[in-house]
């Protein structure tokens, strides 16, 4: 009986030290991204300017993300909408699939799918760059010349992230609607007055704002997450496409994870300046 108990003392002993490593491990990481943000975001302000590269990555964040957005929003709005009308039909409360749907997609679905389809794109793409560059000594030819390589790297590819998220995710909102109107008016045969006049009474300018912020706080989140992981990379080639995995992996649960805060701060935000809806 005694070695037993000594046998289940241990396992219990083993299982506490390493839940206790893995959280210290986690609380460290997120400590050195931190930092890691906290000097890449200082450099956004310092000269020289890199307002080339800035208009570069922001053609490859933004401008190549066009297409995949367009077509995933579509049919976001198409699914979404369905699905609703399905269930509103029960209740003979089909009007209201319009604005249902208009607010799930500016305040929520908007911002959040477009965050996660820019983070696999753009930000894998941003971890595997920095990654390969990482590995085959080019950012330390970068130091050896005395080139700042996290503001030459690491400011323009946040500050693009930033810029451009908000513009993407007012295109998934305009786009989802597009799909919307398509299933609602010409599918199922709903009144185009009345659906365009219940978004109209529905969503307000704030609506659609708080879906802007919260994307272009989600192109922070992974750029610098992916940044990080791609300016640190060791292990060759292999050591690249862990940091691209782990880059987009964490972006994404990040983002999902900041949503329900930002949610949360934006409801009490709402409540302190009067704003009820």
């Amino acid at each position: 009986m005694t070695i037993i108990i000594h046998k289940i003392a241990h396992y219990m002993d083993r299982i506490y030290d390493n839940t206790v490593g893995k959280l210290k491990n986690l609380v460290l990481h997120i400590g050195e991204i931190s930092l890691f943000a906290v000097s890449s975001l200082k450099l956004l302000f310092t000269q020289p300017y890199r307002y080339s590269e800035v208009i570069k990555h922001m053609e490859f964040i933004g401008n190549q993300s066009v297409g995949i957005i367009s077509l995933t929003s579509i049919f976001t709005g198409l699914a979404l909408s369905f699905q609703i009308y399905l269930g509103f039909k029960l209740v003979n409360a089909v009007n209201l699939v319009g604005p249902t749907v208009a607010l799930g997609i500016t305040r929520e679905l908007g911002p959040v799918l477009t965050g996660l389809i820019v983070a696999a794109r753009a930000g894998g793409a941003m971890a595997a760059r920095l990654g390969s560059m990482r590995v085959n000594e080019q950012i330390d030819a970068l130091d050896v010349m005395g080139v700042n390589t996290k503001q030459y790297l690491i400011a323009p590819r946040i500050i693009s992230a930033i810029l451009c998220m908000p513009l993407l995710t007012g295109l998934f909102d305009f786009m989802a609607m597009f799909g919307s109107w398509f299933l609602c008016i010409k599918i199922v045969g709903l009144d185009s007055a009345i659906f365009f006049e219940k978004i109209r009474q529905t969503v307000d300018v704030h609506h659609i704002n708080e879906g802007l912020f919260k994307s272009a706080i989600f192109g922070c989140i992974f750029a610098i997450i992916c940044t990080y992981q791609g300016f640190y990379t060791s292990g060759g080639a292999k050591g690249v496409g862990e940091a691209t995995n782990k880059g987009v992996v964490i972006s994404m649960v990040s983002i999902i994870v900041s949503d329900y805060f930002l949610t949360n701060l934006l409801r009490m935000y709402y409540l302190m300046v009067g704003i009820t809806n």
